[in-house]
């Protein structure tokens, strides 16, 4: 009987693994070695997760044309969706006439936090915590000297009376800002916040509950700004049209998504190809998004004095360019190398201008042509590809394809039996 139940799975080989999965799934021979192919990972695949079976690689992109702070970058991209890329590019070309991005950022403070449960005084205990805070950061420095001797470590604490639901009565939460330097950080804050629960147990009489990093990274902020000359974008219309979508955004949740969801391509397209945790990104950057109670773009875009199109972006980053998969997966260290940062605050920054030129290609497309002309016969190349088109029938479908605007599998499949 096929079962998922597999005692000591996780002891086993990926080799003996994947025939396992290939008798559960009755995969071919050739589905077999897709799955099983762990490209320039190899063994390391084995030792960054559990029960690995092989990998799923992603196209790596080159963003050109991008200069930040006066500096030119190569900006590689690991993404699925066509056009993300090419976007990018021709925004940051755009940009160049006036000067390129502009960035800044704050240290790289991240939150931990003490969730502390049964406390009889709450506002008596928030203030005990903060008299104490010397000696809370000391327990906590503890537990990274190296940090420190690199000038981070834990830095304040904050302490915060929330309500919850009835029955369950006010929650004491203490954040322990800790500055992580060049690492994304969720290990040194989460050892961190562990090494002081006990001691702020004993002092409020509370129960330490959970005690783990926040991913709304509101102190370790990074910041871009563009302007783009109106005759080089399409003239004072295209400038109003950017704007107009913009204030689309922010009075529509359900076009607020989709705005943010646009700079996240570009973000998170940076974010994978580094080896960082797009996931934490995300949470992050819809979370600051949401912040005030109400959904609102994570850009602003306004007309200058000559009539020019200005473009700012601000929210969390938290990246790192040590440790994690930054230090262990071949192609991140390898796109790190391409990008030629020295800290993660210059990546964070980096990201942060690729997020805004991807959210300026986007609402200049909608606001012009449409967002589906630019995208189509990149989007049909996929599509010719899944219908069987291999060599030169990939470029004979697609050209077909877009000159119908029936960018379709079935479509697809007919021109190739037409054509065969």
């Amino acid at each position: 009987m096929r079962t998922s139940k597999i005692p000591g799975f996780y002891k086993l080989s990926p080799e003996e693994r994947l025939e396992i999965v290939r008798d559960f799934a009755a995969l071919s021979e050739e589905e077999l070695n897709v799955l099983g192919n762990t490209g320039s990972l190899g063994e390391t695949a084995n030792r960054m997760i559990e029960n690995v079976v092989g990998t799923m690689p992603l196209p790596v992109g080159i963003a050109a044309n991008f200069m930040i702070n006066g500096n030119d970058y190569l900006i590689p991209m690991a993404i699925e969706e066509p056009s993300v890329v090419a976007a990018a590019s021709n925004a940051a070309k755009m940009a160049r006439e006036k000067g390129g991005f502009l960035t800044s950022s704050t240290e790289p403070i991240m939150t931990g936090q003490i969730q502390l449960t049964g406390v009889s005084d709450p506002f008596a205990a928030k203030f005990a915590i903060l008299e104490t805070k010397r000696r809370i950061l000391a327990l906590a420095n503890e537990k990274d000297p190296v940090l420190v001797n690199l000038g981070g470590g834990a830095k304040d604490i904050e302490v915060r009376v929330i309500d919850t639901a009835e029955g369950i009565g006010p929650m004491v939460i203490v954040h322990l800002l800790v500055n992580v330097k060049d690492v994304m950080g969720a290990n040194a804050v989460n050892t961190m916040a562990e090494a002081v629960a006990p001691f702020i147990e004993q002092l409020t009489g509370g129960k330490a509950n959970l005690r783990i990093i926040s991913n709304l990274a509101t102190y370790r902020l990074a910041r871009a700004r563009a302007v783009f000359a109106k005759d080089a974008i399409g003239g004072e219309e295209a400038v109003d049209g950017v704007i107009s979508a913009y204030l689309f955004a922010d009075s529509d949740p359900y076009r607020c998504a989709t705005h943010n969801k646009g700079i996240m391509n570009g973000i998170d397209a940076v974010v994978i190809a580094t080896g960082n945790d797009f996931r934490a990104i995300e949470a992050g950057a819809h979370t600051y998004a949401s912040i005030t109670g109400k959904c609102q773009p994570l850009t602003r875009w306004e007309k200058n004095r000559d009539r020019d199109l200005v473009g700012t972006i601000e929210l969390p980053i938290a990246v790192g360019i040590v440790g994690g998969a930054t230090s262990v997966h071949p192609t991140a260290k390898t796109n790190l190398k391409i990008l030629g940062v020295k800290t993660a605050n210059e990546l964070a920054e980096i990201i942060a201008a690729v997020g805004l030129a991807q959210n300026f290609a986007a609402l200049r497309a909608l606001a012009t042509e449409g967002i589906q002309r630019g995208h189509m016969s990149l989007h049909a190349r996929n599509v010719a590809i899944s219908a069987g088109a291999k060599g030169e029938q990939i470029d004979r479908v697609v050209e077909i394809l877009v000159r119908e605007k029936k960018v379709r599998i079935d479509r697809a499949k007919e021109v190739l039996e037409e054509m065969t």
